[in-house]
């Protein structure tokens, strides 16, 4: 008889052992369960330090109450309708953060599939209507493949949205396909430039050119910048130096169960 193995405990050993197929359904499980959270990770002030608003990234909580996340499940599923399901639970979390918290601004990450989706819809109308003002403290975060994919759907959805006062932002900016011209259809009010693109700024000059090439395109279309993927002292300083508004990133802590002190500022 072959020796017993125990099943890991370890929640990210568990999703490691899986077989791709056994990813949708353990996302599955857990959306059935209502097993979702959000991790906050706030997005700084370049040059006061201070947090100006935070990121809810989508994580599922095993039967232990740990965290899983979204590296780990999303890429099998986004593309599929549970993508669709975990954008309806990310947008559910912020909405309720965003009604227990009023100084509290935050973003949430979503496809542009998910504005066909009458249910993410009807979830946003819903929450939006929960309390005056929630809106200007949204921020939807779209990667630049996803609005690239339905640039129309996405402009009319963000024209629609502009009277609640929900901001938009780019997610991922130099990393996808964007055609320029399209920048000055959307009505992103930031980007977020690419971690690729800021990992060791410091001692890469072709990053440093790149970077600043981004920021000034962001600029010119009256769009904030923020740099994404910051985990030294060196990265933020390159970047406040050559003018990134915003930094993100482990520098400042891995993403949290819960918000840091909310600080309300305007975007640079």
């Amino acid at each position: 008889m072959s020796p017993r193995t125990d099943p890991p405990t370890d929640p990210f050993a568990q999703v490691r052992a899986l077989d791709a197929a056994d990813i949708p359904r353990l996302v599955q499980a857990a959306l059935a369960e209502r097993r979702t959270e959000l991790a906050y990770q706030p997005v700084i002030v370049a040059r006061s330090g201070m947090p100006v608003f935070h990121e809810g990234l989508i994580r599922l909580r095993d039967h232990a109450g740990r965290l899983l996340p979204a590296r780990h499940f999303l890429p099998g599923v986004e593309d599929t309708a549970l993508g669709r399901d975990l954008d309806r639970a990310a947008l559910r979390e912020g909405l309720e953060a965003l009604r227990r918290a009023p100084r509290l601004r935050l973003s949430i990450n979503m496809s542009a599939r998910s504005i066909g989706d009458g249910r993410w819809r009807r979830a946003l109308h819903d929450g939006l209507g929960r309390a005056p003002g929630m809106g200007e403290r949204l921020i939807l975060e779209i990667s630049e493949s996803s609005a690239m994919a339905l640039p129309e759907v996405v402009c009319r959805f963000m024209a629609e949205m502009r009277p609640r006062g929900v901001s938009f932002a780019l997610d991922e900016f130099g990393a996808g396909q964007t055609a320029f011209r399209h920048l000055r259809d959307f009505l992103f009010d930031m980007v977020k430039i690419d971690a690729h693109f800021v990992r060791g700024i410091g001692d890469d000059p072709d990053n440093q050119v790149l970077c600043g090439a981004l920021i000034a395109v962001a600029r010119q279309f009256g769009m904030a910048s923020v740099a994404s993927g910051v985990e030294t002292g060196a990265e933020a300083r390159m970047l406040a130096g050559i003018g990134a508004d915003c930094l993100q990133g482990y520098l400042w802590g891995r993403p949290a169960r819960q918000p840091r002190a909310p600080v309300r500022m305007a975007l640079p």
